[in-house]
């Protein structure tokens, strides 16, 4: 990729820069438009220039940002804004905002119009025994006809959240009442009559909007503005946006995510704070309670009451969430089957030894023979000579050959990628050479990436997994797993789907950005896009697997294609690669084989039926406040829950060879011995137990006893 010099950049500029007004801000917004349209049309995979078209849709999407739950405008509101909607790409490069200014004056009016019904609404409790109903799908609503019909959605809003509240203040002192049964001796906590803990909760959710509303207050210009960048870096694909200042010193800190402390990444989602993402070897990941999608509505620490996070920003409700290490915090969190759970985890740093490859040899009653298992989290490189994955991995399968293992599962389940790097090396563990990877920029040029090397560390029998938060790295291998043959790819119907390549560039460069004087912050764009060997890209589709095993997390609306304006689906020339030929299987009879093991499995069926009742909830979004009614709803959703639930540990899967991959990278102080082999004992019995409880993976060491039987079987033909 060639890079356009900046000073060329910034000479351009200079000749519109004439009717700059004096005002810094006007200055700085002006030189930060015309930065971002350059580089955005210049270095974007597609290629697209900013126009009329590119504004009316970023426009949508700025509306999207500025009143995602259709709470704050009205319709006429809306018409007044639109008038701006093409006018976005002439306001980058002018400086003239005319549209912002617009929005703060409209903007403003109704966050005060807001905290005026809160006041009123309020005076009053609410009435749990009406026949009434919210939709809290944004998408179903439609803009407010009047203040008026503001008012009733915002009254509604106002007694959802006051009865969920008081529904999550129940379940605490239900179940701080347990404990303390447990322990009779510690003293006991105040118990509150369900009118103290309804009048508690009124109190909160006002006290909570209240702020929510004085935050809302005090955005300034410059807060509108990033919403306006992002709005038109939104419609070139969703991993493309403009970080300002702030943002990028955050993403030059790399602290996984906003939830530091429990390791968890979270997102704002409308009202709501959102889990993203469990971080690999974080305190969250180690609990197990906390999941992808669960929405927390609540925290709280310590003899405190929780407190509510609903309608905060992320920033704000991560000072509640964070804390220092061996500190407990209790998240009250909305499951995706509709359920409430306080989940309590004790915050720490996150262990980045359990991010690392761990492997162990796997054996059970009836199977036969004795298959490797080799856990992967993410595609890791310390590029300044420190651990990478590919060696990792290398090690392992040594460790597992000297152990004459008949087969081997890699686990690339939940690893959302990594150095591309070590895609293309560890897939050449594998095979003996040949392409592993092209990559296309937005320059439209094609690059090969090759194993070069003819060594191949393991060349017996192989299964893959993979599930939807298989992503990038692992989906490169996963493909050229599959594309060479070398052995079956097993998961649910897809893998997630992002097949591009994002660089950060510093908007900090070039002598005339000192007229400024501040920084400007960073754009993340994305320049490239994968393809297969076969010419077929990984983005948006994924990779589906060769053999198709039920989806515990099917529900979710999780996959790169369930992302605004995601790049679509092509592809290129095929490369010429040779597929593995030291053995073949019988794809169709390994499917028919565990598609009966499947049908027949109790737990499989369980999965299956839990994704169905699942996705006929999330797509049930009006939520009644009607309080009898509601407990009803829950009491059935428990009841669900509990009917699906596996709670199934399989002991007669044998699990050895652990510790040398464990202790691969740990070193130990004297002093801190005995405290170590406490730790590995837990680890290694958490290890033992996931194995155990892990129904798919039981599944797939039938697989690999059927892969290892037909090439056993080829070879006894080929000796006869």
């Amino acid at each position: 990729m060639t890079k356009k010099p900046v000073p060329a950049l910034i000479l351009s500029l200079s000749l519109l820069a004439a009717p700059w007004a004096t005002s810094k801000d006007v200055q700085r917004e002006k030189l930060l438009g015309n930065i971002l349209k350059q580089h955005l049309e210049s270095y974007h995979f597609r290629k697209m220039k900013i126009d009329d078209g590119v504004s009316k849709r970023a426009f949508e999407e700025l509306l999207e940002k500025l009143d995602y739950g259709k709470q704050f405008l009205t319709r006429g509101d809306v018409r007044r804004l639109r008038a701006f909607e093409d006018e976005m790409d002439d306001n980058m490069v002018s400086g003239e905002h005319a549209l912002i200014d617009t929005i703060m004056d409209v903007f403003s009016r109704r966050v005060a119009e807001a905290e005026t019904f809160r006041g009123e609404i309020f005076k009053k409790p609410f009435v749990f025994t009406r026949a009434e109903s919210l939709e809290l799908d944004p998408d179903k609503r439609k803009w407010a006809r009047s203040p008026a019909e503001l008012r009733e959605r915002w009254r509604k809003t106002f007694k959802y959240y006051t009865m969920t509240n008081y529904l999550t203040l129940v379940e605490a002192q239900k179940e701080a009442q347990e404990e303390a049964e447990e322990k009779p001796k510690e003293k006991k906590g105040e118990r509150l009559t369900e009118k103290e803990m309804m009048d508690k909760a009124h109190e909160a959710i006002s006290q909570r909007y209240e702020y929510f509303f004085k935050r809302l207050g005090r955005d300034k210009r410059i807060d509108y503005l990033e919403q306006f960048f992002n709005s038109i870096a939104g419609v070139y694909d969703p991993h493309t946006s403009y970080l300002p200042p702030k943002k990028k010193e955050d993403f030059d800190m790399d602290i996984s995510g906003t939830l530091e402390g429990i390791g968890a990444l979270l997102q704002e989602d409308g009202p709501h704070i959102k889990v993203v993402q469990i971080v690999t070897g974080g305190a969250a990941w180690r609990q197990k309670e906390l999941e992808v999608d669960d929405v927390i509505l609540a925290v709280g620490e310590g003899s405190r009451p929780p407190v509510s996070i609903v309608d905060m920003g992320v920033d704000d409700a991560i000072r509640y969430i964070r804390g220092k290490k061996n500190t407990e915090v209790r998240l009250t969190v909305k499951k995706a089957d509709g359920t409430r759970k306080v989940v309590s985890i004790v915050r720490d740093v996150i262990q980045i030894g359990a991010t690392y490859a761990k492997s162990s040899v796997l054996t059970r009653k009836g199977l036969g023979v004795k298959v490797g298992y080799i856990h992967l989290p993410k595609f890791y490189r310390d590029f300044k000579g420190g651990p990478n994955c590919t060696e990792d991995v290398r090690q392992e399968l040594r460790r597992l050959k000297a152990q004459k293992v008949d087969a081997v599962i890699l686990d690339l389940r939940n690893n959302g990628g990594g150095a591309l790097e070590d895609a293309k090396l560890m897939t050449g563990l594998f095979i003996r050479e040949g392409p592993v990877v092209q990559v296309k920029n937005h320059t439209q040029k094609v690059d090969v990436l090759r194993d070069t090397d003819r060594k191949i560390e393991y060349d017996g029998p192989l299964v893959v997994m993979t599930n939807r938060f298989s992503a990038s790295a692992s989906e490169i291998l996963a493909a050229a797993i599959h594309d060479y043959k070398r052995g079956p790819v097993v998961g649910g119907r897809y893998t997630h789907g992002k097949g591009t390549v994002q660089v950060v560039i510093d908007l900090n460069q070039g002598p005339f950005l000192a007229l400024v004087n501040e920084p400007l912050g960073a754009l993340k764009v994305t320049i490239q896009k994968f393809y297969r060997v076969n010419g077929v890209s990984t983005q948006y589709s994924g990779v589906t697997p060769d053999i198709v095993l039920p989806d515990p997390l099917g529900h979710l609306e999780s996959r790169e294609q369930d992302l605004d304006n995601s790049l679509r689906w092509d592809k290129i020339e095929p490369r010429r690669y040779r597929t593995w030929n030291r053995f073949s299987f019988a794809l169709d009879e390994l499917k028919r084989k565990s598609r009966t093991r499947v049908r027949s499995n109790e737990n499989m069926q369980k999965i299956v039926q839990s994704v169905e009742y699942l996705t006929k909830r999330k797509n049930d979004t009006m939520v009644s406040l009607n309080l009898e009614k509601t407990l009803e709803e829950e009491r059935v959703n428990e009841e669900a829950t509990a009917k699906y639930k596996i709670d199934h540990v399989d002991t007669d899967i044998v699990v050895t060879h652990y510790e040398p991959s464990l202790k691969a990278h740990e070193k130990i102080r004297k002093e801190d011995e005995k405290k170590w082999q406490e730790d590995f004992k837990r680890r290694k019995e958490e290890w033992v137990e996931g194995i155990q409880k892990d129904i798919l993976l039981g599944e797939t060491l039938f697989i690999a006893r059927d892969h290892v039987a037909q090439v056993r079987a080829a070879q006894r033909l080929g000796k006869l």
